[in-house]
């Protein structure tokens, strides 16, 4: 992670902008760089000034977050993107990860939490708990089940097994209890499937699990 975490903060409402901006300037590692007030603007800012995270909103005007996210995932794909949205079940969530958010966080989270979990993606981790679990699952049990990814197949059976408990919204620490390994070697395990399985953190691996079919959703 980042000794200074850059920070630009994205939503078409000014107070809540100047709201998070206040936050986040109040804590010694963050800095805000800018702010957006539309997705084109949040753009523009994630490709000329490289942030750390982009905390974007969901609905804006001219380009909503969904869209915004790729494109930076497009044009400056080392800039991560925590998703602000009101409910729980937006039916955006999963498009935000699709389109290559790190992760989502509820705009009624309390401060703390928020700070948390900005140093959480920053740090390359994905913000996965088990609710975005619960809607990748959702998502997908109304989709026909989908054969497995070649790189997925070509897995062996320990990573195989990494990645279904990943997909099950497992934390590092927990997979490590469940399989009786190291942090070390399950740290290692994360990193391979995420180089083998060309995915960008957590987040991409649970939806590789899923559409793959290595994971089957619940109805």
């Amino acid at each position: 992670m980042p000794d200074q975490i850059r920070v630009v903060v994205a939503d078409d409402q000014a107070l809540l902008r100047g709201s998070f901006r206040l936050l986040l300037d109040s804590e010694p590692d963050f800095t805000v760089i800018g702010e957006a007030a539309t997705g084109a603007e949040a753009v523009e800012l994630a490709v000329a000034e490289k942030p750390d995270v982009v905390l974007m909103d969901v609905r804006m005007p001219v380009m909503d977050g969904i869209e915004a996210t790729r494109l930076i995932g497009e044009r400056a794909p080392d800039v991560r993107v925590l998703v602000l949205t009101m409910f729980d079940l937006d039916e955006h969530v999963f498009a935000a990860l699709r389109a290559g958010a790190t992760g989502f966080l509820l705009k009624d989270t309390r401060p703390a939490d928020l700070c948390s979990a900005v140093r959480v993606v920053a740090s390359g981790d994905a913000l996965l708990g088990p609710s975005i679990t619960r809607r990748l699952v959702a998502q997908f049990a109304r989709i026909p089940d989908a054969p497995p990814r070649a790189d997925v197949a070509a897995l062996a059976p320990r990573e195989r097994e990494v990645l279904t408990l990943v997909a099950s919204g497992l934390s590092n620490v927990e997979i490590t209890e469940r399989m009786q390994l190291s942090m070390a070697t399950v740290k290692t395990y994360v990193g391979r499937l995420l180089s083998k399985l060309d995915a960008r953190d957590r987040a991409q691996l649970v939806i590789v699990a899923y559409e793959s079919g290595l994971v089957r959703a619940r109805s």
